[in-house]
């Protein structure tokens, strides 16, 4: 293991990670690396979820249908003047950076990840 902090079960549990669809994604005018994203996660209204990814993602509109975890039980954030309300995960290696994607298809929103 490397120098993460192990944390318990209980601890883990904490966590509501749920699969949401990815319904918009554009720039955040007047910065660089944000993409204000729209995400289904099966709930009444999306969530706008502000990720700092632009430029792993040049053509954001090319992620709309894809189908991400999200870290929902985060209290919401503003950035750049726009509220957040979640933090979509990623895989994110040393010279790349990837979204996950369920194995079988598409997803039911909001379907949880244990």
């Amino acid at each position: 293991m490397d120098n993460k902090e192990i944390i318990s079960f209980e601890d883990f549990s904490k966590l509501d990670i749920r699969i949401g669809t990815i319904t918009s994604a554009e720039k955040v005018t007047d910065a660089d690396r944000l993409i204000l994203f729209s995400v289904d996660l099966g709930e009444e209204k999306e969530r706008q979820i502000i990720s700092g990814v632009a430029e792993h993602f040049p053509e954001p509109q090319a992620l709309v249908g894809k189908q991400v975890p999200v870290l929902a039980n985060l209290p919401p954030r503003t950035i750049k003047g726009v509220v957040s309300e979640g933090m979509i995960l990623y895989v994110v290696g040393e010279d790349f950076i990837t979204a996950l994607s369920p194995l079988q298809g598409v997803v039911p929103p909001g379907t949880p990840v244990r």
